[in-house]
């Protein structure tokens, strides 16, 4: 691999212990070659998921104060930025404003957002981010990983059959982001209902300066537990996949879906080998394996194929 100097700026949540946010995206980049600079959203002990947690929440007047630090040294140089789950408008508008910014300085900067707004019908943060996300977040982002009901909610639109999907994200692209890989959906797998279809839109330019749109469909093995900090690893390994394979969304989604595959089957195994036979595994013992599975982060043997649409 050739020397890269490629640079993150990953605005996330930060545990203690455990995989989410910062957390869950940090190392996996690392691993693949890219310079990480982390500004932690919050720092809890560890997730909320468990029983207890404590800790601390950024204001968004200190994110302005940690970038303005940045900046004063004249290191406000970056090539991505990285975002996920956020509860508070003004601390998503002070997000928008740097990555703003950061694009005037780079313009080729690429903004890598997961537009965290819920799942399955119902909101899990504020409702006031909603307009915020649609009108100010989406508008300035390269790469979105919205799950169906996020996509909705963004254009307005319900889906229900796989041409309802290709209609969204297209209205998607339409408010500014080139690629858009809807996560997850409610559509019927060709594979049968052990399955989720996952979907993926790039529009590129060619060299002669005409526009395509690259279409695909993947259908991912569904697994039976409740994990925490896949979303943010998914969105991580979509930044560095996309990266080593620009303009070709079927390889960096084969190799992204492939790596939350291997991450996935290794947690469940560990989960149910600590938590003995019959026994549901804690919130603990379904932390990712994120550190054992470091080959596969790497290197992802290809278990999940793209269709092209």
């Amino acid at each position: 691999m050739h020397e890269m100097e490629c640079r993150v700026l990953s605005i996330q949540s930060h545990v203690v212990r455990g995989y989410v946010g910062n957390k869950s995206a940090s190392f996996p980049l690392q691993v693949l070659g890219f310079e990480v600079d982390s500004i932690n959203s919050v720092q809890f002990s560890n997730h909320t998921g468990y029983a207890h947690w404590k800790g601390q929440v950024l204001t968004a007047d200190e994110l302005h104060v940690l970038y303005e630090g940045i900046k004063l040294n004249n290191v406000n140089h970056y090539d991505y930025v990285l975002t996920g789950y956020t509860r508070d408008t003004s601390f998503l508008e002070m997000v928008v404003d740097i990555v703003q910014e950061l694009k005037r300085a780079n313009p080729n900067l690429v903004y890598v957002c997961d537009p965290v707004l819920g799942d399955h019908g119902s909101m899990y943060v504020p409702e006031n981010l909603h307009p915020v996300y649609k009108n100010k977040v989406v508008p300035v982002a390269d790469i979105i990983t919205p799950n169906q009901f996020e996509a909705e909610l963004l254009t307005g639109k319900n889906v229900s059959t796989e041409k309802d999907a290709v209609e969204v994200m297209d209205l998607l692209h339409n408010m500014g982001p080139d690629t858009v890989v809807m996560t997850s959906s409610d559509l019927p797998s060709r594979l049968g209902d052990r399955f989720l279809v996952a979907l993926g839109s790039q529009r590129t330019v060619k060299p002669d300066g005409t526009r395509a749109t690259q279409r695909i469909r993947m259908e991912i093995p569904k697994v039976d537990a409740v994990f925490v900090g896949t979303g943010d690893l998914f969105a991580a390994m979509m930044l560095a996949w996309t990266h080593y394979h620009p303009n070709d969304l079927k390889s960096s989604c084969e190799k992204t879906f492939s790596v939350m595959h291997h991450v996935i089957q290794r947690t469940i195994s560990y989960a149910h080998e600590m938590a003995g036979p019959g026994r549901r595994p804690s919130p603990a013992q379904l932390e990712l394996r994120m550190i054992q599975s470091k080959a596969d982060i790497e290197d992802p043997a290809i278990v999940v194929e793209a269709t092209v649409l």
